[in-house]
């Protein structure tokens, strides 16, 4: 199976990308694996946060390019981009919240791919690109995902050379939240992932969807937009507990409702 899904306990799932053999590439059939396990897992209701990793030695170099030359047909690399896309807007647009583990490289759709999540974590000797440009064919739909977390000009410097940056560097720059030795990456990943975990599901829910939406709308509107859903929040029973919780010096007890 090139995806496996292991339960690690406590609400949270981890999605390997097994495909060492290509380096966990983008294939057709590895992408509509990933995204039929993304919605399946955004529709569980014991799954409360989602952990994303690759097998073998790093995440993922991104597209299988030995398949990408095989296609040929305008309409097959178009069908092979949509659906690269369509994984993508999944995970921003689920209910659950998606932690990135990297290891090794993440180039590409595989760079594409990791800065999609919600959040990033990688060990201190991995590295990213969009190195497309390298081979004729420019990173377009990874610098959409890219271009949404780091500067104009350090995204235009990673498409335009193609040369990849190390994981102190993303940290730098706002690709990656932080970075670790190999020993201790999985320690610190889950112990934000249990963290987060432990909040209320619907508040999360609200807040994500939330915090995607407002970031594309003009400033008045985005105040409109959350004062809304912070009113649509504050109607949810799990709003009252935590108020009260906080109020009488006790833990919450979420209903997700």
């Amino acid at each position: 199976m090139n995806v496996l899904v292991k339960n690690l306990g406590n609400g949270i799932k981890n999605i390997t990308i097994n495909d060492p053999k290509t380096y966990n590439s983008l294939s057709f059939a590895t992408l509509r694996s990933l995204l039929n396990t993304f919605k399946k897992l955004d529709k569980d209701s014991t799954t409360k946060i989602i952990v994303l990793e690759g097998a073998g030695k790093g995440f993922s170099a991104g597209h299988n390019l030995k398949e990408v030359k095989g296609l040929k047909k305008r309409s097959k690399y178009l069908k092979l981009f949509n659906l690269c896309s369509k994984l993508m807007l999944q995970i921003v647009e689920g209910r659950k919240p998606v932690i990135a583990k990297v290891h090794g490289a993440a180039y590409a759709a595989g760079c594409q791919l990791a800065t999609s999540c919600d959040l990033a974590y990688s060990t201190k000797d991995a590295t990213f690109a969009t190195p497309g440009v390298n081979i004729g064919l420019f990173c377009s739909t990874p610098m959409v995902a890219v271009s949404r977390k780091i500067s104009r000009k350090r995204m235009m410097k990673m498409l335009l050379t193609g040369e990849p940056i190390n994981a102190k560097y993303a940290k730098e720059i706002g690709l990656i939240n932080d970075c670790f030795s190999k020993t201790n990456l999985n320690k610190e990943v889950l112990k934000v992932a249990k963290t987060i975990a432990s909040k209320s599901n619907l508040t999360i829910k609200i807040g994500k969807q939330a915090f995607y939406k407002q970031l594309e709308m003009p400033l008045r509107k985005a105040y409109a937009y959350t004062s809304r859903m912070m009113t649509l929040n504050m109607m949810s029973k799990d709003a009252h507990e935590g108020i009260s919780a906080f109020l009488n010096k006790r833990k919450p007890k979420w209903k997700n409702k």
